[in-house]
């Protein structure tokens, strides 16, 4: 998902003969946006931890489904399933999420970055789940607030790469092999999640 909204702006809004602390400056705002949008979900579910006590025995089913999840967003980045294909092609279609994505890439403003970035920010993604469970974990919605600003934080040097790269990374074979990369990646850290989520669940009984 976020790769293919970095695609997606970096070719429609983004100039390659513009200079280069122009497009850094583009692609800073579009980061922001997502920053923000992962700081309001860790607020949320900050806030429901602190509503809802989460006993260490329900905290490790939950990472075992989070965990699962990953696992089928994993076989579905490889093409063995359709899970993540269905769940972002049933958002994508979605009347709202149409006019927002379509309004903000063809804004030439650089507020228009940063709303696309904070769209991208709220749609579905294995590692955000992850860490909007850790958010539940703090029962705090200031901690859960922090826990998702530094996850943001920390992705923001390897996307702000992909954007100065896309045009190369396009290109078929390269991106397929990454893709299959991250898909093993995300599966083996989904399958360990499900594994310590299936531990706490253990030593809680």
């Amino acid at each position: 998902m976020c790769g293919g909204f970095v695609v997606a702006y970096t070719s429609a809004k983004i100039d390659p003969n513009a200079s280069a602390p122009s497009q850094l400056v583009a692609h800073i705002f579009y980061n922001l946006g997502r920053v923000s949008s992962y700081v309001i979900l860790g607020i949320i579910f900050g806030a429901l931890g602190e509503v809802i006590a989460f006993t260490p025995v329900a905290m490790g089913y939950l990472y075992f489904v989070i965990g699962l999840l990953m696992v089928l967003m994993g076989l579905s980045l490889m093409g063995k399933l359709k899970f993540l294909t269905s769940i972002e092609c049933t958002l994508s279609s979605l009347p709202v999420v149409k006019y927002l994505f379509s309004s903000l890439i063809r804004s030439p403003s650089l507020m228009s970055f940063y709303g696309l970035g904070m769209l991208n920010g709220f749609l579905p993604c294995g590692l955000v789940y992850f860490f909007a469970a850790s958010a539940v974990a703090t029962a705090s919605w200031f901690w859960g607030g922090v826990v998702m600003l530094i996850f943001g934080l920390s992705t923001i040097p390897a996307l702000l790469g992909f954007g100065y790269l896309v045009g190369f990374l396009k290109g078929g074979n390269f991106r397929e092999v990454m893709i299959k990369i991250a898909s093993i990646l995300i599966i083996g850290y989904g399958i360990y999640m499900s594994y310590l989520g299936f531990m706490a669940t253990q030593g809680a009984l």
